[in-house]
């Protein structure tokens, strides 16, 4: 009788992969997809920034007849006439002083260049068309120049035409003082609550700086400033 040798074949064991190794691919999966986010949101805003820029090179235009308008014109150069009401005058700051270039004459520049720490003046403006007023920022004050008192020479009561950049709200920055309208203090640009507080149109204008007299604010106070932090945000999901 012979003996057979018989084998027995087992089935391969399956291998699992634990769950959780499938979730450690999440992580990089996630932050690769928000830093290339982040890319086309730089992209966009480097864009519009840009776009605001050219903006203020574009040739003043006449304050549109539909006020609405206004809105979709961020940074663009209108012309106005009309006269201030220097009795309703509020502040905004405090700000420091912006000017291309120190040397040239005209307002309080030449004795106050070096005193960078003041305030805007913000003036109701009667337009001359009846339409009611808009807000005009005439321009930077330092501090010890915040009382019109101390400078009356520059508060002008004639009709004037004037070439503003027409500005928007600005947000309140995280922990940052809250405006104080009692005192007509603003520490951030709320356009609608000075409006309000005012009796204005809600249209608010920097002037250029052509249109600084001598004793007066420094006008020419604009600068294209977004909030642009997407480049630190792509070096945290990609780094």
């Amino acid at each position: 009788m012979s003996t057979q040798n018989t084998t027995v074949l087992k089935a391969p064991k399956l291998r699992y992969e634990k769950p959780g190794n499938y979730w450690l691919l999440i992580f990089p999966v996630t932050a690769f997809g928000l830093g290339t986010w982040q890319v086309k949101r730089r992209t966009w805003k480097l864009n519009l920034i840009k776009q605001l820029e050219d903006n203020l090179y574009l040739p003043p235009v006449d304050l549109p007849e539909n006020l609405s308008e206004v809105q979709n014109m961020s940074y663009r150069k209108v012309k106005v006439k009309g006269k201030f009401d220097h009795s309703q005058e509020v502040y905004i700051g405090p700000r420091n002083l912006i000017t291309k270039n120190e040397k040239k004459e005209g307002g309080l520049i030449s004795s106050f260049s070096k005193a960078t720490n003041g305030y805007f003046v913000v003036t109701p403006f009667e337009l001359s068309d009846g339409r009611g007023k808009i807000l005009i920022n005439r321009g930077w004050v330092p501090r010890r120049k915040l009382d019109p008192k101390t400078r009356e020479a520059g508060q002008v009561n004639d009709e004037v035409t004037i070439i503003g950049v027409v500005r928007e709200s600005e947000k309140r920055p995280p922990f940052g003082l809250k405006n104080e309208p009692a005192v007509k203090q603003f520490h951030h640009r709320d356009i609608e609550q000075i409006a309000e507080l005012l009796g204005t149109l809600p249209i608010f204008l920097d002037a250029d700086e052509n249109s600084t007299v001598k004793g007066g604010p420094i006008g020419g106070q604009t600068k294209v400033s977004l909030r642009n932090e997407h480049m630190n945000y792509i070096i945290t999901w990609w780094v």
